[in-house]
């Protein structure tokens, strides 16, 4: 039974700031490296950020680098997406993601929303 479960997402002002969050369970997550996609309507998925399975090396799309932050804590099984400055081209159902040698798994995914 595994599973990534996001959270954290909401409606926001541009200029602001939240917090995404992704619990992982099912699965050893410390041998996982972990990703952040987002999807905006009408357009193809995207890659965010990712994060190695030890936290030691991170990338970021053009986009938002500078104002996203990914992170994570083996400990607590959980992966996390900082977002500041959001703009409303930020919008979209940000998706988390676990990969590991041919294994694949998807959160169900968070709707951000950056609207004055």
């Amino acid at each position: 039974q595994v599973q990534l479960v996001e959270s954290g997402g909401g409606l926001v002002q541009p200029g602001g700031s939240l917090r995404l969050s992704c619990a992982a369970s099912g699965f050893t997550f410390s041998n996982y490296a972990m990703s952040w996609y987002r999807q905006a309507p009408g357009k193809e998925r995207e890659l965010v950020a990712t994060i190695t399975s030890s936290g030691g090396r991170t990338n970021y799309a053009d986009s938002v680098k500078g104002r996203f932050t990914i992170s994570r804590d083996n400990a607590k099984n959980t992966v996390y997406l900082q977002m500041n400055s959001l703009k409303p081209e930020d919008t979209a159902v940000y998706y988390c993601r676990a990969t590991r040698s041919w294994q694949n798994y998807w959160g169900q995914g968070t709707q951000v929303t950056v609207s004055s």
